[in-house]
């Protein structure tokens, strides 16, 4: 199969049909043998009845039901596990990712080499001070701590080799943040295309403020999970390692005076204090460290590794 189209959705009954038709065009007019996935991620409308009535027609469309709102990276993980085509392409159901831009981003997939190109909607149709800013923002930081040159990491327009979406695990709120995921499950080559942006037509979006607290809290989990999630020894170690070399010295330090002058308190002094903190915070880190050295040795699947099979090896 060349495609799989995959669409995470909630209460879009609206826009569903139009989105369909194009996409049905777009696949005819290049002859692409594909399957489209919908996700319907708890919709209070009739939205699955229109995605039933869709696949009675179509039966290159699938459908997977959430029984309530999971969220976004939810829907994607789930319709990753169950896409089939060589590239996958991601898309928003609220019709302003246009179809038209598909053939390219799989071009760039099949011919160009790419892992993952993501679409960066240069001039955007939000509201400036609620979505543009913010994502100027995100994008920057992510930018900066990610080492991926990318524009647009939130862009729901995507595509992905079939071994890409297979090989990592969307959660919380990383559907931002594939292209971080793709690159620490040792996928390098990563591309961007410029794409189309169109104003809504139906309905309103489904975003709220809660991304502005949540996208950063799983951008860091991510660089910390990509970095250490093998060997937290390596990060709680060196932190819990520095602090008790600190408490010590300060220790050391106040002994000495102490014998240098008996008529000193050391428990009337500050330093006693920080002494004392530092060298019991650096315990408890390197001990954090340790149990989650041994966690992470003893956990399912440690062991295993992404290998690319290549043929007479």
């Amino acid at each position: 199969m060349d495609l799989s189209i995959v669409i995470p959705l909630i209460n879009e009954a609206e826009s569903l049909p139009e989105l369909t038709a194009w996409i049905e065009r777009v696949m005819t007019e290049h002859n692409y043998t594909y399957e489209i996935i919908f996700v319907d991620d708890g919709s209070t409308d009739n939205s699955w009845d229109i995605i039933e009535g869709l696949r009675a027609k179509n039966h290159n469309i699938k459908g997977i039901k959430f029984q309530r709102n999971y969220g976004k990276s939810a829907g994607l993980n789930e319709a990753f596990r169950a896409a089939s085509g060589e590239v996958v392409i991601t898309m928003d159901a609220d019709l302003q990712d246009s179809p038209d831009e598909i053939p390219e981003l799989r071009r760039m997939i099949i011919e160009e080499g790419y892992d993952l190109v993501s679409g960066w909607k240069k001039k955007r149709y939000d509201n400036t001070f609620t979505k543009n800013i913010p994502s100027k923002l995100y994008n920057a930081i992510t930018r900066r701590m990610s080492g991926i040159k990318l524009h647009d990491f939130n862009c729901g327009l995507k595509s992905y080799r079939k071994n890409v979406v297979k090989s990592i695990e969307v959660y919380g709120e990383m559907h931002r943040y594939t292209p971080v995921l793709a690159k620490w499950s040792g996928f390098k080559k990563i591309g961007e295309k410029v794409v189309m942006h169109q104003a809504r037509k139906y309905g309103v979006s489904k975003f709220g403020i809660n991304r502005f607290i949540n996208g950063p809290l799983d951008l860091a989990s991510i660089m910390f999970v990509g970095r250490y999630g093998k060997r937290p020894m390596h990060f709680f170690g060196l932190l819990g390692s520095i602090f008790f070399i600190i408490g010590i010295g300060i220790s050391v330090y106040l002994v000495i005076a102490k014998i240098m002058d008996s008529n000193v308190a050391l428990t009337n002094r500050p330093g006693f204090y920080f002494a004392l903190i530092s060298t019991v915070l650096g315990m408890q880190l390197f001990l954090a460290g340790f149990l989650g050295e041994l966690i992470s040795r003893n956990a399912p699947g440690r062991n295993s590794y992404l290998i690319e099979k290549k043929s007479g090896l």
